[in-house]
């Protein structure tokens, strides 16, 4: 009987050295490691814009109110075009038509529909690579209102075309900038850095230049603004010799 204790009480004691032993080990090598968050951002300037305008004529009368509003596209292409729009740029949409009631109640208390008109709607949308210039025109588009339209302009939306350089190049620089905070890190601590073990990209996001919009997690991408920013994090581990 003592001799199966004495066996149960080595091999205990074997195991508890075993577990001390990788316990240590896995925290050794926990030790021997140090995880940073590059980051990095760039300012750039939009070189596309898209600009929507709409406008809309009513009638009692179907053919009327479209034979309106047709007159009304022509007048706005033909204002465009005098403006150096290209007619490559524009997009004039199919037309919208609204069927308008009105709503009475008699001495009865009955609710009463009235038909009072067909309202025609129709946009049209200017995209090009001269921002300025079609910046411009979408700030003029009330001389259409002084010419009898009823033209509502949309603010512009502002796109950059190479986003795809913008992102390798903040990369990059995001990837540097890890690797000199570890290697500052690592330095104060007396050790070296070593080999990069894992890296994980964060989110690019674009954001307007000298905003204060926050984040977002899935990345935030402005439309508004003119000018931009782009920014993106990177995490990175590294060995420490």
């Amino acid at each position: 009987m003592k001799v199966i204790t004495a066996i149960i009480v080595g091999i205990a004691f074997v195991a508890g050295i075993w577990i001390a032993s990788t316990a240590y080990k896995s925290r050794a090598r926990a030790m021997e490691t140090v995880t940073v968050t590059g980051s990095a951002e760039k300012d750039f300037v939009s070189d596309l814009i898209v600009w929507t305008g709409s406008y809309s004529r009513k009638s009692m009368d179907l053919k009327t109110a479209y034979a309106l509003l047709k007159t009304d596209e022509a007048t706005i292409r033909a204002y465009l075009k005098g403006k150096g729009v290209a007619e490559n740029q524009m997009v004039f949409s199919a037309v919208e038509i609204n069927k308008d009631f009105s709503y009475e109640t008699d001495q009865n208390g009955r609710s009463i529909q009235r038909f009072t008109g067909y309202n025609l709607i129709q946009n049209v949308r200017v995209e090009s690579g001269e921002v300025d210039k079609i910046l411009g025109i979408s700030r003029q588009a009330t001389e259409l209102i002084e010419g009898g339209i009823e033209f509502t302009s949309q603010s512009p939306l502002f796109y950059y075309t190479r986003l795809t350089d913008i992102k390798m190049d903040l990369l990059a620089q995001a990837s540097a900038d890890g690797k000199q905070r570890a290697e500052i890190i690592a330095k104060n601590a007396g050790s070296s850095l070593g080999k990069l073990k894992k890296a994980t990209l964060g989110v690019f996001q674009i954001t307007g230049k000298n905003s204060d919009e926050d984040y977002s997690y899935g990345g935030t991408f402005n439309t508004s603004s003119l000018n931009k920013t782009g920014s993106i994090t990177i995490r990175m581990e590294f060995t420490v010799k």
